[in-house]
């Protein structure tokens, strides 16, 4: 009797183990499950790229990148700062425009030039059709359909098709980036006609660009090939800033992610380590906050308390107010806008200053900005760019300011390991197919970085 009743509670006992096992299975679903629930409550799909670009468009863009004929001293060209083999970018914590020499981390600048005072952003996937803004601080922004805002006002002539040919009509006029100083002379010794123009003269440097490269008759061909309803007489730098954009978004273009194929259902895209990752960067760790949609930005400016590195930037000089020089509103104070994730790994330096060299210490940051601004260690930077302005006054303004969000967010050592290789899973493989994609001569005949 003593045996029935004990093979019964047995029984019994396993059963509602079944059951709780069964109940435990279902409170706990596959991490496929978990991202799949993610994915729908942020409509999260793959990335489009953009619309393919005519032949001739990409072959007049491609020359116009990689030729310093574009730069007033014609020493640099949008290439040297945004090269395919630095994955778009310079690997420099801040840039060193013309005057310098060298290409990424060996270019050394020029004697009595200022560093540029932020970072090369990286151009990855900008011809998306989502993409409306550029620069860190947002001073280019808009679309064909409602009108682009920028530094030239009304001077921005019609029919620029996109933000990135807007922004590709801006570095040639700077004088740090290509357009050099007063009293310059070029790489054969000719005056520098374009640095005696001034700043806001945007019109007229524009112009003087084209005069420089309608007397080339290589261009005057790409030109004609590239727009053949435009008269020659009738070719403006929007044309060429055209090109430029068009190319940049073909050569840049990073949609072939692990996480773009897990987006597109195939769910052995990402390992474990990724997917787990993804659950934090969507959920606890509070990335996806400001790094939301399918291309990971919100597109908005926010202070992350970023440690001020370099020659800071206007009259705030050593300082660098981010967003609030456009805008003049004290709610824009040291933000910059939200970088995009895609390729990430390999587009460090990290922040509008480059002021991390490793993306590990740059996410520590984003979980814990005020501590990590406290105890910033500028010897991880090259010797020349230890420019820190770190007052203890302007700390305490920066975190007066910082973006409410960001509240401390302790991860352990597998979570910070499981955070990363998401973040590795969004690299395209074809970041390593381009980087020798660099044309062996140019029509202007001037060297091209290599």
């Amino acid at each position: 009797m003593r045996t029935r009743w004990f093979v019964v509670v047995l029984g019994t006992a396993m059963v509602g183990l079944a059951a709780y096992v069964a109940l435990d299975v279902v409170r706990r679903p596959s991490l496929d499950e978990r991202l799949g629930e993610i994915v729908t409550a942020h409509g999260l799909a793959p990335l489009d790229a953009g619309a393919e670009q005519p032949e001739a468009l990409l072959a007049l863009g491609e020359a116009l990148f990689f030729d310093r004929e574009l730069s007033g001293n014609r020493d640099i060209a949008c290439a040297t700062c945004h090269h395919p083999s630095l994955a778009s970018g310079d690997g420099l914590p801040v840039s060193i425009g013309t005057g310098g020499t060298g290409l990424g981390p060996d270019r050394v600048l020029g004697e009595g030039r200022p560093l540029i005072p932020r970072n090369a952003p990286d151009v990855w996937n900008r011809g998306a059709e989502e993409w409306m803004t550029m620069f860190w601080d947002g001073r280019v922004a808009g679309s064909a359909a409602h009108g682009f805002t920028s530094p030239a006002r009304e001077a921005l002539p019609d029919g620029l098709p996109n933000v990135l040919a807007v922004q590709a009509m801006f570095p040639v006029t700077s004088d740090a980036e290509m357009r050099g100083f007063p009293g310059d002379v070029d790489v054969t010794g000719a005056p520098n006609e374009l640095a005696v123009l001034a700043p806001d003269d945007f019109t007229g440097i524009w112009a003087a660009l084209m005069d420089r490269l309608l007397a080339i008759p290589e261009y005057v061909d790409l030109f004609e090939a590239a727009f053949p309803d435009v008269a020659i007489e009738e070719l403006g730098f929007e044309h060429a800033a055209t090109a430029i954009g068009a190319f940049e978004a073909h050569l840049f273009a990073a949609d072939a992610t692990p996480w773009d194929a897990y987006l597109g259902g195939d769910l052995g895209a990402l390992t474990d380590e990724a997917k787990r990752g993804a659950v934090l960067f969507f959920g606890d760790a509070g990335c996806a906050a400001c790094h939301s949609g399918t291309l990971l930005t919100d597109q908005q400016h926010h202070n992350v308390a970023s440690p001020q590195v370099g020659p800071g930037k206007g009259a705030e000089s050593p300082d660098d107010m981010g967003r609030a020089r456009e805008t003049g509103s004290t709610a824009d104070m040291y933000a910059f806008r939200t970088p995009p994730l895609r390729n990430v790994v390999v587009n460090g330096p990290w922040f509008h200053d480059g002021a991390y060299t490793t993306l590990e210490a740059a996410v520590r940051h984003m979980l814990d900005p005020e501590a990590a601004l406290a105890e910033y260690d500028p010897s991880q930077l090259p010797e020349s760019m230890r420019i820190v302005y770190d007052a203890p006054e302007r700390i305490a303004t920066v975190l007066d300011y910082l973006d409410a969000r960001l509240t401390p967010r302790p991860l352990d050592d597998d979570e910070s390991a499981d955070l990363v290789a998401f973040l590795e899973a969004l690299t395209d493989p074809r970041v390593d197919e381009i980087a020798d994609r660099v044309p062996d001569q140019v029509p202007s005949g001037l060297p091209v970085d290599r």
